[in-house]
């Protein structure tokens, strides 16, 4: 059997949830855990900046190299509203602004970057599951205004003067959705999407941005999107995907997250309902360095338990084989440099700057 010792020296793939404002027992284990290598926070893990940041040094004292994260976009997905943060602007409005001055509106981006990877690195978080680069079909509703623009070249330069903010910050980042979500209607939150356009049709224009951007994304999380066309799989569970398109034809060389497992679209795969052990067995074999289970520690958390035992087991089965070089990309994810705290953010001039570059959009959240 597969020791702990390798496993946690080889990859530790998990990305859980915690249930509330502090760790209790359950919480502290799991985080512990040999397979564990992050977490995501949502809105109900914040009561005010105070709080959030003694609880992302607790989190530290447990474990120095978890990635801890958040969506924290911008416009409707943004998890910390309050107590100093800025709302910050949906993406179409950087993409309105392209359209009336497009100068103004890369540097709007890079303002927008920089404010939100500045203010939660002030408050102990690493990254960030941002920037969308979904074209705005007009039709979907789960992407809507979190997209940028309906251009692909657009949405790239936008994208990249965002990341251009982040990078100043010292956070990295992560383009979604993988090879596209934004020309189908439904939601894989609730439903498993299907595009049925050809791989060259996606290629040319949905994937476009993951091609030009190719040498700046650090992470990218694929679609729960079906492109019955191209894989019977959802893209995050698929192979060809991943490994032929993603990083052999798009010269990707970053970490790949899994979107969330609990999601609709996330476990029907080859005609079957999976666990959520097996569902991370398949994205890891198809090319997966990350696996996210969200929103499922609440009421004890049986599930994310599930995921872990179930995914030990597999590793020590032969049915998933741990990996060196993933662990690395998940690892060079954490910031590399000192955060400003707070206090002294507030006078930061590249901030002052920021906030008033972006006070100039027509529309600030």
């Amino acid at each position: 059997m597969t020791s702990p010792e390798t496993l946690v020296s080889e990859h530790a793939p998990v990305v859980l949830d915690i249930a509330g404002t502090t760790l209790n027992a359950d919480d502290r284990r799991r985080l512990q855990h040999p397979l564990t290598g992050g977490l995501i926070l949502f809105a109900r893990n914040w009561q005010d900046r105070a709080q959030l940041t003694r609880l992302t040094a607790e989190i530290r004292e447990l474990r120095d190299d978890l990635l801890i994260c958040v969506d924290h976009e911008g416009g409707r997905v943004q998890r910390f509203r309050t107590d100093g943060f800025t709302h910050l602007p949906p993406m179409r409005v950087l993409g309105e602004a392209w359209m009336c001055d497009a100068m103004l509106a890369t540097d709007a981006a890079s303002a927008a970057g920089y404010v939100l990877g500045t203010e939660l690195r002030a408050c102990g978080v690493d990254l960030s599951f941002t920037p969308v680069l979904d074209l705005d079909h007009g039709g979907s509703s789960v992407i809507g205004d979190r997209a940028f623009h309906r251009d692909a070249r657009v949405v790239s330069l936008l994208a990249k003067s965002l990341m251009h903010g982040l990078l100043l910050s010292g956070m990295a980042n992560c383009g979604k959705h993988f090879p596209g979500h934004g020309f189908v209607k439904a939601d894989s939150h609730v439903d498993t999407p299907v595009d049925r356009r050809s791989l060259k049709a996606i290629l040319g224009d949905d994937a476009k941005p993951y091609e030009w951007l190719s040498t700046t994304l650090r992470s990218v999380m694929p679609a729960h999107v079906v492109y019955s066309r191209v894989d019977s799989r959802p893209a995050g569970f698929s192979s060809r995907w991943l490994q032929e398109i993603l990083r052999a034809q798009l010269g990707f060389t970053g970490a790949i997250f899994s979107d969330d497992l609990s999601m609709a679209g996330a476990r029907q795969v080859d005609g079957q309902a999976l666990s959520y052990a097996d569902a991370a067995v398949v994205a890891l074999e198809a090319g997966c360095d990350m696996v996210l289970l969200c929103n499922q520690s609440l009421d004890g958390g049986s599930a994310v338990d599930d995921l872990l035992d179930g995914l030990w087991e597999a590793a020590a089965r032969g049915q998933w084989s741990p990996s060196a070089s993933s662990d690395e990309l998940r690892l060079a994810l954490l910031p590399q440099t000192a955060p400003l705290a707070w206090d002294v953010l507030m006078n930061d001039p590249a901030y002052v700057r920021a906030l008033e570059r972006l006070g100039t959009l027509s529309h600030a959240g």
